[in-house]
């Protein structure tokens, strides 16, 4: 019972978000707020049926549903939309959905491609409180650099166009760009840093008998993890701001996708789908 019902509101809330993301770019294109206002409704209703997924699937399995790949792309997915939601909150830039929804929609189609069973019985590696502790968190810190990522192509369109471009104008000022995206980056630092690396590696242990393995997506994640200590470092003690940090900050995220999705391509001790 509860698997269907999973299945049929994940697909709804799929819906929700691709009809979310129609509705931003209608208002981009058209400078309609009526469309702005209906796609943050439609994204509160997509992020409430995908709510209702993820507690269908956690009552079906008794646990977090966190030890797939289409799980764990659901729950990354989740928690962007909660960071959008935020922003939103705190920024009152209706426009910056335009640029999340999107990023939302292109990983529900991800998880949409991939197998939605998993056997009730997990592996013994799977069976930690670790592992819900290190990919939480991992995913949170993540979604965090979706808003970041976001708001640096809001930053680079603005800079390429004319100054008295209509578009240019109904975006965000630079320098509130660049301080939401070290804001978001700044939340999701601190919880990447403790989910991906270190409850990682604790779980790591437990699981393998051994804290680091050279594994794909470990190498990856300490990758990810460097580059974002450098925009950090950068920001702190060299002061960089404006476009060298929305750079850095944007290889930061291309390279986290390029670690999502590394057991796929390279396999390794994380290929769980």
């Amino acid at each position: 019972m509860f698997q269907s019902l999973a299945i049929q509101l994940f697909w709804w809330a799929f819906l929700g978000y691709s009809m979310a993301c129609l509705l931003h770019i209608g208002y981009l294109v058209l400078e309609n707020r009526k469309f702005s206002g209906a796609a943050t409704l439609m994204m509160c209703a997509a992020f409430l049926l995908q709510t209702g997924a993820i507690i269908a699937r956690s009552i079906q399995f008794m646990r977090l549903p966190l030890t797939n790949m289409f799980e764990y792309i659901t729950i990354f997915s989740w928690f962007a939309a909660i960071f959008h939601f935020i922003f939103l909150k705190i920024y009152r830039q209706q426009i910056i959905g335009a640029f999340i929804s999107p990023v939302i929609f292109m990983l529900m189609v991800s998880a949409s491609l991939l197998p939605k069973d998993v056997s009730m019985q997990l592996m013994p590696a799977l069976q930690s409180y670790w592992l819900q502790i290190h990919v939480s968190l991992a995913a949170l810190g993540e979604a965090a650099f979706v808003v970041a990522f976001a708001s640096n192509i809001m930053y680079f369109i603005k800079i390429s166009l004319p100054e008295e471009s209509g578009f240019g104008n109904r975006l965000p000022d630079l320098k509130k760009l660049d301080i939401v995206s070290y804001k978001a980056i700044s939340m999701g630092y601190p919880l990447f840093t403790i989910g991906a690396l270190f409850a990682g590696a604790i779980w790591a242990e437990q699981a393998w008998g051994r804290f680091w393995g050279w594994d794909p997506k470990e190498v990856g994640s300490l990758v990810v993890w460097f580059i974002y200590s450098a925009y950090l470092h950068a920001r702190y003690t060299r002061k960089w701001s404006g476009f060298r940090a929305a750079v850095l900050s944007s290889i930061g995220f291309i390279c986290t996708l390029l670690t999502f999705f590394a057991n796929l391509i390279l396999g390794g001790l994380h290929s769980y789908y």
